[in-house]
């Protein structure tokens, strides 16, 4: 069985000469919160939250016009989360790109004060939860998810993060569970599709995740990530013709992506095209020269320079 990789953001680690090189490597995000009726909302409290690691966390405020700009963002998924008094919470997950800037709108809509208390308490377990995922506690994180999906069972991130901490546990169909509740409910979410189909394809279900995968795609075409595990899920169901233009386009985004050219060269020996099967695994050996596939890898080579 191929193995789908993980969708892992490395961070970007690079000895920076000036403002100008911080620029070509940081994201920008600007947002509008609004009312129902259009209305700005002034003082609203956004926090923006990398999805990778609850770590990176900023927290700022909206102005008169309802507007908030966060600069100085490494490249990847982040939730960004509204909360006003009188209103209910909302949150949305938003990529940020390498010195571009990335926009987005939130609507809030107003609830009564017995509604607000038991959101804001939702809230509350929610980030102790968080806290306790940081420390890698992660029974304990994902009980005080649970908790707070009890006070507020719409809130699509208590979903996304009980999977993450059921994920870290081992509990696969637990896990997989709250992702299709996650999915369900923010079905333009990278992180839950991507989360739901790899989910789905670790229990052998590669026929329910390509949707997902084929989804993760569609909201994200530049993610190699994305492009890789949808051509792995493809190569599982027999669909090898298919998968190999998508190993290409994740090179073509990540040259570096080691295990994209071994799943290519398979694909092109099984097409008899010697010469580009032969420039696959020599570029796979080059960047992973100690990977657990190099050994059948050079076996390959040797038999096809013959």
């Amino acid at each position: 069985m191929s193995r789908i990789r993980t969708l892992v953001l490395v961070p970007l680690i690079l000895a920076l000469a000036g403002l100008g090189a911080w620029a070509q490597i940081q994201g920008r995000l600007e947002g509008r919160v609004t009312g129902p009726e259009g209305s700005p909302i002034d003082k609203a409290e956004v926090t923006i939250v990398s999805t990778r690691t609850s770590s990176v966390q900023f927290d700022l405020k909206t102005d008169k016009a309802g507007r908030f700009i966060q600069i100085g963002l490494t490249p990847g998924y982040y939730r960004v989360t509204v909360k006003k008094a009188g209103f209910a919470p909302v949150s949305k997950e938003v990529h940020i790109d390498i010195a571009e800037g990335t926009s987005c709108e939130l609507t809030l809509k107003p609830v009564d004060a017995g509604t607000q208390k038991a959101l804001s308490v939702a809230d509350e377990t929610f980030l102790k939860g968080n806290k306790l995922y940081g420390e890698q506690k992660y029974a304990e994180a994902a009980a005080s998810y649970s908790q707070a999906i009890g006070l507020d069972p719409s809130n699509w991130a208590y979903h996304f993060n009980l999977g993450l901490a059921l994920k870290k546990e081992g509990k696969g169909p637990e896990a997989l569970a709250a992702f299709q509740k996650a999915v369900e409910l923010n079905p333009d979410s990278y992180s839950t599709n991507k989360e739901t189909g790899e989910a789905l394809a670790k229990a052998g279900q590669f026929a329910e995740a390509k949707p997902f995968y084929e989804r993760a795609v569609a909201l994200s075409p530049g993610d190699a990530d994305a492009q890789y595990n949808l051509a792995v899920c493809l190569v599982n169901l027999g669909g090898s013709e298919a998968a190999l233009p998508l190993f290409q386009k994740t090179v073509e985004l990540k040259p570096d992506y080691a295990d994209a050219y071994y799943q290519m060269a398979s694909i092109l020996i099984s097409q008899n095209k010697v010469p580009e099967a032969r420039a696959a695994l020599e570029k796979f050996l080059a960047l992973a020269p100690d990977h657990e596939k190099a050994g059948i890898a050079r076996q390959l080579l040797e038999y096809l320079k013959k």
